[in-house]
């Protein structure tokens, strides 16, 4: 590609300035890239002209493609912000400012949990001193929160992102298969989220399918080969059915285009797992999409479409009266069409197109640079900053990343107040999370809460369409049990954040002293003692102790967390903190599989899907080889007919496990035991002993089992788990002797 291709494709709004501050931009990239490859062996540059590309076509202003152009050079070569900021002005240094990422890792200090640049000071724990491992991992999530704080000050530096990530997700194959694997996940986990939150459906849907291409290579190929063999036809289809419904409106005296849009990959391997169906039972892989004057001819044509074919039940979905969180408007439906199949039909209006296709990014398709942002861009703007603005009370990278996963990215539900109005929250949010939504301080005093006028627990997952009315005491605050990640109390980072924001307000004396019994109590209920304290705070960026207890106290260091690190130091130094009072058992079985009521079964892999250690997999029981190994997603499993040969299969356990003896008392009730089997099979945990004693005179069970848990992270859980089930007063491990 070529500068001059480049200035073609700029949008007509365009003025001679604008078109002079991309040539000098390109001309800056081209120097400063001058030498450079990528790992195709390309120029570099070239990548830098396919971002500004991209931004063109999002017909962006003037400086954000400059911005793109320009978006390597600090990162990447010699060019300071202070050269592009006398070079080209303050507006196109942030944007690429924003778009950088960070070469070293902030300071964190944990007097006044303030991030800055530069190397530590006495006392302090620096980034540089944790595993290379965690380092790197570290500074991609820091370099992530930088890009999406300065998102919420300028939404502009994000959609060079992702026109970035675009791009590096087109030429993926130069690199080397993990960093693939590695690359895609991200992008299907936070960037292709990220574009459907903004609603630029365009970047949206080529990241999901170049990110499933490389996550999933088989299933990809698969479906795509489907696709392709089928192509012909289903264009055939799709030309009769729209020429057919333009003649239907014609008659009905409405004017409109008609056209077939395409189904995406990764839509389709999403629904053929939601129904869990083979792809040749997808019977609505087929859309026709409807483009209307105005919203009075959308409801027109869904009444004109319904009375010539019927409607599929369940199929339709207004969000023109309920648009979607991201702003998108449109009328969904399905019908059997004359040729017996499913077609399913979108309804909208031009300005509902273009706001699909582009989302946040239309603002700009039609407006001269520089022009006054209208009142529905302000408000998605201030929705983007309402939905971050828990931010400020997150120091740690890698929890606000998990924020922006489950806050922003998550799929949404809708669900309302007594008075009627929505509110919007993330798929399995609970009383707590919608309480703190509310506000503050209905979040603090909350107590219990009424779903659809009955009494819930606070655990209890919302839905789409619940009515919640939240119970709050005259005073007091949250619990410190919220912010325990095993009872699953609270999902949302905002919630948790404002309940840490509470305790870190108590006085410090008290939050030591309750951190300390805290941390003291977990540790007697695993059995450990002499741990080596004074490491485990230095790990975690503490001075002393007693900081660290702190932490806890406030809720800024989770014990989860710390059991994990205890966890992970474990697997590291080939020792074990159950090693003493336990013996580890090696894995058995044929190639690693469990097969469940079945044992000396022969065991084959299937080579159509090459199933690998850790991949959901079924067994398929053939007549003279055994059990035949598959991936639950595999196209052959999805078309087998006689369901019967399918047995339920699991890898064996990977590593050591370890016979860990554990006692839980409870008050006797019906289904006890029961739920406590539950709870250790969800956490894939084996029990090897069981007995139960009760009391006549108290009432009380005592529960003594022995069960096979990988590490102590594992046993935290279960043990977590168990205390939270009713009737039980504590669930703890036994001691030798």
């Amino acid at each position: 590609m070529r500068l001059e291709q480049l200035l073609e494709k700029l949008p007509d709004y365009y003025t001679i300035a604008d078109k002079d501050l991309v040539t000098r931009a390109y001309r800056k990239a081209e120097s400063a890239h001058e030498g450079q490859k990528r790992a195709s062996g390309e120029p570099y540059v070239q990548h830098c002209l396919a971002v500004a590309e991209i931004l063109a076509e999002l017909r962006m202003p003037a400086a954000v493609v400059a911005a793109g152009l320009l978006h390597d050079t600090v990162e990447d070569t010699d060019t300071t912000l202070e050269d592009l900021r006398r070079d080209f002005g303050d507006e196109v240094a942030s944007l690429v400012d924003g778009v950088t990422k960070l070469v070293s890792l902030p300071r964190v200090s944990r007097a006044d949990g303030v991030a800055e640049n530069g190397e530590g000071e006495e006392g302090e724990e620096t980034f540089e001193q944790v595993s290379e491992r965690e380092r790197k991992r570290a500074l991609t999530n820091e370099s992530l929160r930088k890009t999406f704080l300065a998102m919420s000050k300028d939404v502009r530096v994000v959609i060079i992102k992702l026109a970035d990530r675009l791009h590096n997700m087109r030429t993926l194959a130069s690199l080397p298969p993990e960093k693939q694997r590695r690359i895609a996940r991200q992008t299907l986990d936070i960037f292709a989220p990220l574009a459907n939150r903004l609603g630029i459906w365009q970047i949206k849907w080529e990241l999901e399918d170049l990110g499933f291409r490389y996550v999933n290579p088989e299933a990809y190929k698969e479906i795509a080969r489907k696709l392709s063999e089928r192509r012909t036809k289903r264009e055939k289809e799709l030309q009769k059915a729209a020429e057919r419904i333009r003649e239907v409106l014609t008659e009905a005296g409405i004017r409109g285009k008609v056209y077939g849009r395409p189904k995406h990959i990764y839509s389709i391997y999403r629904k053929m797992q939601r129904k869990g169906v083979p792809f040749e039972a997808l019977r609505d892989i087929r859309g026709v999409r409807v483009i209307v004057d105005d919203i009075p001819t959308c409801y027109a044509v869904l009444g004109v479409v319904h009375t010539h074919w019927k409607p599929i039940p369940g199929e339709f979905d207004d969000y023109i009266a309920n648009p979607k969180d991201n702003s998108y408007q449109s009328l969904h439906t399905a019908v059997l069409f004359e040729d017996g199949k499913v077609l399913e039909i979108q309804i909208r209006t031009e300005e509902m197109h273009r706001q699909a296709e582009y989302g946040i990014a239309a603002h700009w398709r039609y407006k001269e640079s520089g022009g006054r942002m209208d009142e529905e861009f302000e408000r998605k703007i201030n929705w983007l900053r309402q939905l971050m603005e828990w931010q400020q009370d997150v120091s740690d990278a890698s929890e606000f990343i998990d924020g922006m996963k489950t806050d922003v990215f998550d799929d949404r539900i809708y669900v309302f107040t007594p008075r009627g109005d929505i509110i919007d929250l993330p798929a399995g949010a609970t009383p707590i999370d919608f309480a703190y939504h509310i506000h503050t301080e209905i979040g603090h005093r909350c107590r219990g809460a009424k779903v659809n006028g009955k009494l819930v627990p606070l655990s209890y997952k919302l839905k789409t369409g619940d009515q919640v009315e939240i119970l709050t005491a005259r005073r007091g605050g949250p619990s410190r049990d919220w912010l325990n990640p095993h009872l699953e109390l609270v999902k949302t980072q905002r919630a948790r954040a404002k309940v840490r924001q509470w305790f870190k307000k108590q006085a410090r004396e008290q939050n030591l002293a309750h951190g300390r019994a805290v941390l003291e109590k977990e540790f007697k209920r695993l059995g450990l003692d002499q741990l080596p304290l004074e490491d485990v705070a230095k790990h975690f960026g503490y001075r002393l102790v007693d900081d660290m207890y702190v932490a806890i106290g406030t809720g800024d260091l989770s014990l989860n967390r710390i059991i994990a690190y205890l966890a992970e130091t474990e697997r590291e130094e080939q020792q074990s903190y159950l090693t003493p009072h336990a013996r580890p058992q090696k894995p058995s079985g044929s190639n690693e599989i469990t097969i469940m009521g079945l044992k000396g079964m022969l065991i084959n892999f299937a080579r159509c899907c090459n199933p690998a250690p850790g991949d959901p997999i079924v067994g398929y029981v053939t007549r003279g080889r055994g059990a035949i190994i598959h991936r639950q997603d595999c196209p052959n499993v999805l078309r087998v007919r006689d369901k019967g040969r399918l047995v339920q299969v699991s890898w064996g356990v990977p590593t050591e496990s370890y016979a860990v003896p554990i006692q839980v008392r409870a008050y006797d009730r019906d289904g006890l035991m029961k739920d406590v089997a539950v709870v250790i099979s969800e956490e894939g945990v084996n029990i090897d002993k069981v007995s139960v004693k009760v009391s006549e005179r108290t009432g009380q069970a005592v529960l003594d089992l022995v069960l096979r848990v990988r590490d102590i992270a594992q046993l935290s859980r279960v043990l977590n788990r168990l205390e939270n089930l009713p009737n039980v007063l504590d669930a703890y491990r036994k001691r030798a002797g």
